[in-house]
């Protein structure tokens, strides 16, 4: 059970392109994401960016704990750190603790072979600069078919399917969102290991509002809150 569990919640903290295209974020300071589990409120994943003049950095505080009757299951304790020049993610640093075991990643971005350059708590190596690292606040995850676990740094295929505009309701307040489906590009994955996600996102803003997915309970990610300057 609990390795169902961390598959998909390693998925969910997390993404940036080595092109985040960070001008679509430009100004924006935050966003705070709720975590819920049928329908009960567990923890938060939230976001913080520094603008300069060609950079951006991204930090990330995620924690939640999943309980059940009244003993801790699972937990999550997290923090992250992207930084951006000129538009291509440089650098990535995060450091987790999964029931008390850390994880971590670090990543830098080799210029001579434009591949992003991993060490990993699963993974050491090598992957194109056409990666993704997990991350709800960047709408680009669903314009790329390989992603890299913010977490341990393992590689992950995916591919994307639109499904339509849809008219959602998010903390009491209507929305029309796009509603994407992301899934593992690899259909003889065990189920246990394939990504099914449903993701809306607000085509005004480029945020995604909500995440959501069925595995030993129904998981999602809102938006609770955003500022832009």
């Amino acid at each position: 059970m609990k390795k169902i569990f961390v598959f998909f919640i390693l998925f969910l903290l997390g993404i940036g392109k080595s092109e985040a295209h960070s001008s679509n974020y430009k100004g924006i300071k935050l966003i705070n994401m709720d975590v819920f589990r049928n329908g009960k409120l567990i923890g938060y994943s939230n976001y913080f960016f520094t603008h300069g003049k060609n950079t951006l950095e991204v930090k990330n505080y995620t924690k939640f704990k999943v309980k059940l009757l009244e003993l801790t299951i699972f937990s999550i304790s997290g923090e992250s750190l992207e930084k951006y020049k000129n538009g291509k993610l440089i650098s990535y640093e995060s450091s987790t603790f999964q029931n008390d075991k850390e994880k971590y990643v670090k990543l830098q971005f080799d210029e001579v072979s434009n591949n992003f350059v991993i060490e990993g708590s699963s993974f050491k190596g090598k992957t194109s600069a056409d990666a993704l690292i997990g991350s709800w606040w960047n709408h680009e995850i669903l314009k790329v078919d390989k992603q890299i676990s913010p977490i341990s740094g393992s590689i992950k295929e995916q591919v994307v399917k639109f499904s339509g505009a849809e008219n959602i309701q998010i903390n009491e307040k209507n929305y029309i969102l796009n509603h994407y489906k992301l899934l593992s590009s690899d259909n003889n994955l065990p189920d246990d290991k394939k990504l099914d996600f449903d993701i809306w996102i607000n085509t005004k803003n480029n945020l995604i509002y909500k995440v959501l997915y069925n595995r030993l309970g129904k998981w999602e990610y809102r938006i609770k809150n955003f500022e832009i300057n």
